[in-house]
């Protein structure tokens, strides 16, 4: 088994596995989530998925979604961002809540918890708040970094340089603004961390129902930014290894 590898899982999820540990980021599982449709099969293991710790970026439900928390082991350590603790009041799993700035320790992996640049709230309008959060993770031999969702913003300047970045270049809609990364802005800010690998997360996976009509839109928002990113990469980064996943697909380094 290599000591680091990824199994993307559609949209932002995916399973990362650095030496024993295998870390799930942002676990959504639904075939629907409100308005919004998953337009790409689900892979056969997240039936019964496995993980030592999740990783919960911040509170929209495309990263933060219960019943796909509840697949998991009740042994599962969950870390997210504080303030998120009522959500899971009815889960037995640990939970360590975190803001940035913070160094969580599990087992030999050193987390950094990092500021993202992105909306704090669970709904528009709701009342329950908790920091967007990036994640800096790192075992004795490797390092990865998870944005989660973010625009740009300076900090990022500030994350030291990493073996493997997974960075978000889409969304699931119409719109991106301000607190989206699109192709151009993932490979930006790829290089302002430093990163040897990436690979990109958040497109392909959901959209809106009713939708499907708005071809323009959705080709260039749903089906080209694997595409556009790629050709980013290959002009501003041309040394970054470079992988597109297919759902399920595990990649590793050799």
């Amino acid at each position: 088994m290599p000591e680091l590898a990824f199994t993307w899982w559609g949209h932002a999820s995916g399973v990362l596995e650095l030496g024993d540990t295998r870390i799930a980021l942002d676990p959504v599982f639904s075939r629907q989530l409100y308005h919004l449709r998953r337009r790409i099969e689900l892979p056969a293991e997240l039936r019964t998925p496995q993980a030592d710790l999740v990783l919960i970026s911040h509170l929209h439900a495309d990263h933060l979604h219960l019943p796909s928390l509840r697949r998991f082991a009740p042994t599962t350590r969950l870390i997210v961002p504080r303030g998120a603790a009522p959500l899971f009041a009815s889960m037995p799993n640990p939970l360590t809540e975190v803001v940035p700035g913070e160094l969580v320790h599990h087992g030999d992996l050193r987390i950094e918890v990092l500021p993202a640049h992105h909306d704090d709230r669970r709904l528009p309008g709701s009342k329950l708040r908790a920091p967007a959060l990036g994640f800096r993770i790192a075992d004795p031999v490797h390092s990865v970094w998870y944005p989660g969702d973010t625009g740009l913003f300076d900090g990022l300047a500030d994350v030291a340089a990493v073996d493997l970045a997974i960075v978000p270049i889409g969304g699931w809609g119409p719109t991106l603004g301000e607190h989206h990364l699109d192709p151009s802005q993932a490979a930006e800010a790829i290089r302002r961390v430093g990163a040897e690998w990436a690979v990109p997360v958040h497109y392909g996976t959901l959209w809106p129902i009713g939708l499907e009509v708005a071809r323009r839109t959705r080709q260039r928002l749903f089906v080209e930014p694997a595409d556009r990113f790629t050709e980013e990469m290959r002009t501003v980064l041309p040394a970054v290894r470079l992988d597109v996943p297919a759902p399920g697909s595990r990649l590793h380094p050799s």
